[in-house]
C-alpha cells in the first residue's frame, strides 16, 4: 500500500501542475491506516483485519471575494478521490469519488475536511459467492469522510506536510439488504502540494451583515425506493411529505420545527412477511404509515447548506426499528425560496433511506 500510495502521488501531481502558475489551487494526498467500527452486531465478524486506504484531493482555495468565504475563514472547495482496501476477502475493495470543503482553525494550522460522494464496492453481498457480507447489498454505495490534518505548508517549494485523524462511512442506505454499512475511524499521514508559494492576501469582513429573517414556512416532497431488514422482499418506492417552519438567526444557522408522513411500501411488505411467517393474522392489519414531528438544525454555505433533524413517531403502529430517527444531507437553493435535497434518514446506526427532494420556502 505504501508503493501505491508514492506512485499515485508522483502520478497525481504532474497533472495538476499543468493549471496556470498564479492560479489558486493545491492538491494533497492522505494514506490512512485504521480499525473497523462495530457500530452493530451484524458487523462485529467483519472487524477481523486492518482497513487502509488513501485520499486524493484537487483544491480551489477563496480569498474573501463572496461574503460566505469571509464568514467561513476563507475555507477551501473541491473534489477528491478515495481508496479503501479493507484486507478482507469478504468486504472486498471501494473506490469512491466526493465533493468537499476545507475549514481552518488555530492559524489556518487546523484543517477540518467534510466530503459527501458515491463509491463502488467491488465484493457485494451474493446469496451464493459472498453471503458473509452483510455490510453492502448492492456495489454502488453512498459515503462520506472527515478529515482533521495539522498542516505545515511550503516546507520546501510548496511542497508541505500534514498529519491526522479521518472518518470514512460507506452504505446503500438501505437500497438494497443487507446494508449494515462500514465506519472506519484511522490515523492519517500525507503531503500537500501548493502551486502558489507566495500568500495571497485575504479580503477583510469589513462589516456583518444581518441574516436575522422572521418566521418562514415550508413545504416538501421527499422520494426514493429501499428495501427493509428482510432480504428477498424486493426494492420499493417511498414518500414522505411534510412541512415546517424555521427561523433564520444569522448567516449560517437556522432552526426548524415541523412534521411529516411517511408512505413506506417497503415496511407494508414486511408487515405482510411477519404475519405469515409468525402465524400473527392481526399484525397484518397493522398500518404501514407513520406519522412523526421533528426539530431542526440547517449550516448555510452559499447556496449549499447541511440540514441535521431529530424526529419522533406520534404515529407508530408497525413498531420498526426505534421511535427516533435522525436525518442529515445536504441542501442545495436554486432560488431563494426553490431548494433540492440529499438526505440519508436512520435510526441510530441503521440506515433506513436515501432520499430525494424539493421544497419551497415561503
Amino acid at each position: 500500500m505504501a508503493k501505491l500510495f508514492l506512485i499515485t502521488l508522483l502520478c497525481a501531481f504532474p497533472v495538476f501542475a499543468q493549471t496556470e502558475a498564479n492560479s489558486h489551487y493545491f492538491v494533497d494526498a492522505n494514506y490512512y491506516y485504521g480499525s473497523l467500527l462495530v457500530q452493530n452486531k451484524n458487523v462485529a465478524q467483519l472487524n477481523r483485519n486492518q482497513p487502509e486506504g488513501i485520499i486524493l484531493g484537487f483544491n480551489k482555495k477563496t480569498f474573501g471575494e463572496k461574503y460566505w468565504q469571509q464568514e467561513y475563514n476563507y475555507p477551501d472547495w473541491g473534489i477528491s478521490l478515495g481508496y479503501q482496501n479493507f484486507n478482507s476477502q469478504v468486504l472486498g475493495e471501494n473506490i469512491s469519488a466526493y465533493g468537499h470543503f476545507n475549514f481552518y482553525f488555530f492559524s489556518r494550522k487546523l484543517q477540518l475536511r467534510i466530503a459527501q460522494g458515491i463509491g463502488v464496492n467491488t465484493n457485494p453481498f451474493d446469496l451464493e459467492t459472498n453471503f458473509k457480507n452483510n455490510a453492502y447489498g448492492s456495489s454502488v454505495l453512498a459515503s462520506s469522510y472527515f478529515l482533521l490534518n495539522y498542516q505545515q505548508k511550503n516546507i520546501y517549494k510548496g511542497l508541505g506536510l500534514q498529519a491526522g485523524l479521518s472518518f470514512i462511512h460507506h452504505s446503500n442506505g438501505s437500497f438494497r439488504a443487507p446494508n449494515s454499512g462500514t465506519n472506519v475511524f484511522a490515523v492519517n499521514v500525507g503531503l500537500r502540494y501548493d502551486f502558489d508559494e507566495k500568500e495571497t492576501a485575504y479580503i477583510p469582513l469589513e462589516e456583518k451583515q444581518d441574516f436575522n429573517e422572521p418566521l418562514h414556512y415550508n413545504l416538501f416532497l421527499r422520494g426514493g425506493a429501499n428495501e427493509g431488514d428482510i432480504v428477498g422482499l424486493g426494492r420499493h418506492p417511498f414518500l414522505v411529505v411534510g412541512a415546517f417552519v424555521d427561523k433564520r438567526i444569522s448567516y449560517k444557522s437556522t432552526f426548524q420545527l415541523g412534521a411529516e408522513v411517511f408512505f413506506s411500501k417497503f415496511l407494508e411488505k414486511e408487515i405482510e412477511y411477519r404475519s405469515v411467517a409468525f402465524f400473527d393474522e392481526d399484525f397484518a392489519d397493522t398500518d404501514y404509515k407513520r406519522v412523526a414531528v421533528f426539530g431542526g438544525y440547517e449550516l448555510r454555505i452559499s447556496r449549499f447548506a447541511i440540514p441535521m433533524q431529530l424526529g419522533y413517531y406520534v404515529y407508530w403502529p408497525s413498531k420498526y426499528e426505534s421511535p427516533v430517527y435522525e436525518r442529515i444531507g445536504a441542501k442545495y437553493y436554486f432560488l431563494e425560496n426553490l431548494y433540492g435535497l440529499f438526505t440519508v434518514k436512520a435510526h441510530g446506526a441503521n440506515a433506513e433511506a436515501i432520499e430525494f427532494g424539493v421544497g419551497i420556502r415561503l
